[in-house]
């Protein structure tokens, strides 16, 4: 499908800087696959589902993936912006760099050495550079284990913040909280499955109260779900690949679910990519460890998920392509002017929609 189906115009004072606060109390523009759209609140979730629905959250964890570096070159030193955005391995990550032009193949960025003892070498975090990639993408080996490297990005990292917010205004320490959703426990995400940021204990407390499940699944969402469609045709795209966990025991209750007439809402798009990735032909949810690069466009024939909450998204982007795919192209849109014309915030820090499947799910029907 041409690309250009999927842009629309956003007033730039729409983008939330902020999240709500009480989280529930962001705005949610429920959208039946019929019907005029309702105009309602986070808080009023419950309303929506009923005894034996289940929603499905990540619980993924975001880490503070960017950091600032220094290259040394004898005398000469140039500052090196680095954004961890994929685990390779425990020591290992790939990462956006900037400027990555001049780096080459074992070269040591050395970080934030102002933060630690100079005396001792050891406690310095550097970072060989092992492989380049076109795009100012960078392999980056560090020169701590698992552990040590997260407790020195917990200290010198800050939150990665998409570009959106971080261009309008300076990060500080409340982003620490905000941008880490209730959920959050599996360290490894470098943004936020941001639908899960309007959940508080109240909510989660009132969901329960109404008979509703809630399961967990992981996907460590990457700095390539920022990244714009260059191509002109979906068909060019290439995805970026994330990695996720779904249990054999959740795998389990899901399909119990399904089986005894209950519903299956994904809490944000990422939810939904692990389990449509994990879901065989005939609905079935399997156990799942691995990486998915799944991209879903209109046209797509949905196996697991029956509701999605989710934020608004970026005009063009991939996400906005999948929730079109999920209540259609054209209902996406008209719910989209909708929510401009009556003034919801977009992106990150935004309120959400509630959508419903346009179609019944694969083994359902």
């Amino acid at each position: 499908m041409r690309v250009d189906l999927f842009d629309f115009e956003l007033p730039e004072d729409l983008i939330g800087l902020r999240p709500a606060e009480p989280r529930e109390s962001a705005r949610l523009l429920i959208v039946p696959t019929q019907g005029e759209f309702e105009h309602q609140h986070v808080g009023d979730l419950p309303h929506w589902l009923r005894a034996g629905d289940v929603l499905v959250v990540n619980d993924t964890r975001v880490i503070p993936a960017r950091l600032h570096g220094i290259r040394q070159r004898g005398e000469a030193q140039a500052r090196i912006d680095v954004t961890l955005h994929k685990r390779q391995d425990g020591s290992s990550w790939w990462a956006f760099v900037r400027p990555a032009k001049k780096l080459i193949q074992g070269e040591i960025i050395t970080f934030a050495a102002s933060h630690f003892d100079k005396s001792n070498p050891s406690n310095l975090l550097q970072a060989e550079v092992i492989e380049k990639k076109q795009g100012g993408e960078l392999l980056l080996r560090f020169n701590l284990n698992e552990v040590e490297l997260m407790e020195a990005l917990s200290r010198i990292g800050t939150m990665p913040l998409p570009p959106y917010i971080a261009s309008k205004r300076q990060q500080d320490d409340q982003d620490r909280n905000d941008y880490q959703t209730l959920f959050a426990n599996a360290p490894g995400a470098v943004a936020a499955p941001t639908a899960g940021l309007h959940f508080t204990p109240e909510l989660i407390s009132a969901l329960k109260a109404k008979g509703v499940g809630i399961e967990q699944v992981t996907l460590h969402v990457g700095a390539g779900t920022f990244l714009p469609v260059k191509a002109d045709d979906t068909d060019h795209h290439v995805m970026h690949s994330e990695f996720g966990i779904i249990t054999a025991d959740v795998a389990d209750r899901l399909n119990q679910i399904h089986a005894a007439g209950g519903r299956i809402m994904a809490i944000g798009t990422t939810s939904l990519r692990i389990l449509e990735s994990a879901a065989s032909k005939d609905g079935k949810i399997a156990a799942f460890s691995g990486e998915t690069s799944i991209f879903i466009t209109p046209g797509y024939r949905f196996r697991a998920v029956d509701m999605l909450m989710t934020n608004f998204h970026l005009p063009r982007s991939t996400l906005f392509m999948l929730v079109s795919a999920f209540a259609g192209l054209e209902r996406m849109k008209a719910a989209y002017a909708s929510a401009i014309e009556r003034r919801y915030r977009f992106y990150s820090y935004g309120d959400a929609c509630l959508l419903f499947r346009a179609d019944p799910p694969t083994g359902q029907m």
